[in-house]
């Protein structure tokens, strides 16, 4: 969602932002803007759509200046415009402000701050706070920024400029992601760390209720009661270039192709070299509390509730004590009945999902133990979680997740594993046996793609389509879930997933002639189940993709055309079978001409409800 880049330093502020806003547009946006404090005044710089229409304002009129703040909006409060995009002043142009969440009490600020006598430009919530501050102001800036904090109600991250104070940035965290880059003379403040690994690896993540005031050379953090807070500085793993396409037309490309190393990446540090449990140095929770577990809990959103899909019929297979999977956004509203013994896993790639870290809240609240799988070192999710399994995927530039889902997977089969052999369900011999398997599915993976030309292919069969559908049964039902998400989600096809056994159930009633049905036949003791849905689509005409695993014939007689995977364990399928669905939606949006890293209407790191 929302991007947020600040710099202050030696450097021309202006082209530090925009580079930095750059490598955050696969967050998902619909205008850009920047601040710069010129000598003594702030220029403001902002456009609807692309950092391209922002840099074409500009061209080569930068404003001057060696502080500055800069946005990119996804619009919650107001429609795309210039006037709604960030950085947004108040009357005089004393503050200018960028503002990440959202501000659920901006009707009743912006009424009281009318009646005071503030006229207002915009349409959005953030518009009240510089208006605020202003309002507050006493010379004091970070006074004036703890004061007016004190009534805002929602989620945010903020940065603040100010033109009476040309040496700093105030910065204020609740709910949505903040990091400072700490550089040498000169720091950075941004919503995701991509926008400074050009720059450098050593961030501060602030925690909610955190304010820090940023100078060249110095970094203070207090709570937002002005109480100093010792941050320790990290460091950032990710490569640099590994936020670069390489070669690859379209970073989704890229991430799908990085699977076997990304399923490497999070594999292998875990093995041990002898035995066959695992090394989770971040999952602390007791062999006696892992046998006491009486129900497990999975959230997430999108993608991430698929791999939880995925996660139940593992966990209730392997494990053999009940699991429920809730999209995240609804789990707080439905009043879940949970229980002492019961664990709950929150799953997100970004780590900043809000609907996902509201559902954490809330089991915490409750006294759960919540376990998290997260790809971002230092994010929301990963600190306020009891146990932590970071999926090592590298950072994931494309808004379609790709690379994130198959280490979500990996670490939910992994956790299942080690959980297994302490409940006894699983002997040290399966655990071994499943193991090996692991190990091989990098290679597996890699195979798939030798038939790229042929998802090309396939992709023209969906491309002119009105309507997709997907089905399986069993472990094949969630995967054809997340499959009939990518097609949609970045060539705007609309298509849907079903139970196989469900289609009759209604759904049939939508196939007509040439239609596209991708089926997922990958489970042996429900393959002729499968088959007969297939058999019925076939009778009204759809034309029908099977996907399947090698040697499986009486799938290739039944389709028109068939996608043969290597064979593996049938548990682990998931992992495999996803592979050419994310490669024929891809390939569909290519040859729709469709936005494929930044598709429309969505983002990357959902930060608000």
């Amino acid at each position: 969602m929302c991007g947020i880049v600040a710099y202050l330093g030696e450097r021309a502020a202006a082209p530090v932002i925009l580079n930095g806003l750059k490598r955050l547009e696969y967050r998902g946006y619909d205008s850009a803007g920047l601040a710069v404090l010129d000598r003594e005044s702030i220029v403001v710089k902002k456009s609807k759509g692309k950092i391209a229409s922002l840099e074409e304002l500009i061209q080569d009129n930068y404003p001057g200046g060696n502080i500055g703040i800069g946005h990119t909006r996804w619009a919650t409060h107001g429609r795309p415009s210039d006037a709604n995009a960030h950085p947004h002043l108040d009357c005089e142009g004393y503050f200018a402000v960028a503002h990440n969440g959202i501000i659920e009490n901006y009707l009743q600020l912006r009424e009281w701050l009318i009646k005071k006598g503030h006229k207002f430009t915009s349409e959005t919530d953030t518009e009240v706070i510089p208006h605020l501050l202003e309002h507050f102001y006493t010379g004091d800036l970070v006074a004036t920024v703890q004061k007016a904090l004190q009534h805002l109600e929602g989620s945010y991250s903020l940065v603040v400029l100010c033109k009476d104070h040309p040496e700093m940035i105030v910065a204020a965290r609740k709910n949505s992601s903040l990091v400072i880059g700490l550089g040498r003379g000169e720091n950075f403040v941004v919503s995701d760390v991509p926008a400074i690994l050009e720059y450098t690896k050593n961030a501060i993540i602030l925690d909610n209720g955190e304010i820090a005031v940023v100078r060249r050379d110095q970094v203070e953090v207090t709570n937002f009661a002005g109480e100093p807070v010792d941050k320790q500085p990290i460091e950032i793993q990710w490569d640099p270039i590994q936020a670069e396409k390489e070669g690859y037309e379209h970073f989704m490309l890229k991430e799908i192709h990085e699977q076997p190393k990304a399923l490497k990446d999070t594999l292998y540090p875990r093995l041990e070299k002898k035995g066959t449990l695992f090394n989770l140095e971040g999952i602390t929770i007791s062999p006696e509390e892992v046998k006491k577990l009486e129900k497990i809990v999975i959230v997430g959103c999108g993608t991430a509730y698929h791999a939880g899909l995925v996660g139940k019929y593992v966990i209730e297979k392997l494990l053999r004590i009940p699991v429920e999977v809730d999209i995240a956004s609804e789990f707080r509203y439905r009043n879940p009945i949970l229980k002492e013994n019961d664990l709950v896993i929150a799953i997100s790639q970004s780590g900043e999902t809000a609907d996902t870290l509201a559902a954490l809240n809330e089991a915490k609240s409750r006294g759960l133990r919540v376990l998290a799988i997260t790809n971002v070192v230092g994010s929301s999710i990963s600190r306020y979680a009891d146990d932590l399994f970071y999926t090592w995927a590298g950072p994931e530039i494309a808004v379609a997740s790709t690379k994130a889902y198959l280490t979500q997977l990996l670490a939910l089969y992994i956790i299942t594993i080690q959980f297994a052999q302490i409940r006894g369900t699983m002997s040290a011999e399966e655990a071994a046996e499943l193991i090996e398997e692991l190990k091989r599915l990098p290679e597996l993976v890699q195979q798939i793609f030798a038939e790229e030309e042929k998802f090309k292919q396939l992709a023209e069969i969906c491309s002119d389509a009105s309507s997709v559908f997907f089905i399986g049964r069993g472990l094949d039902y969630p995967v054809a879930l997340e499959g009939s998400l990518k097609l949609k989600e970045i060539s705007y096809i609309h298509a849907e997933a079903y139970a196989a056994g469900e289609l009759k159930h209604g759904t049939i009633a939508l196939i007509e002639e040439g239609t596209p049905i991708i089926a997922l036949v990958t489970q042996k003791e429900i393959m002729d189940k499968t088959l007969s849905n297939v058999k019925e689509v076939n009778a009204r005409g759809a034309r029908v993709i099977g996907v399947t695993l090698e040697g499986s014939e009486d799938v290739e007689k039944t389709v028109d055309q068939v996608i043969y995977l290597p064979v593996t364990s049938q548990i682990l399928t998931p992992i495999l079978t996803v592979v050419p669905l994310q490669l024929i939606a891809y390939y569909t949006a290519v040859s729709r001409g469709c936005d494929v890293d930044k598709p429309r209407n969505l983002a990357k790191s959902v930060t608000v409800e």
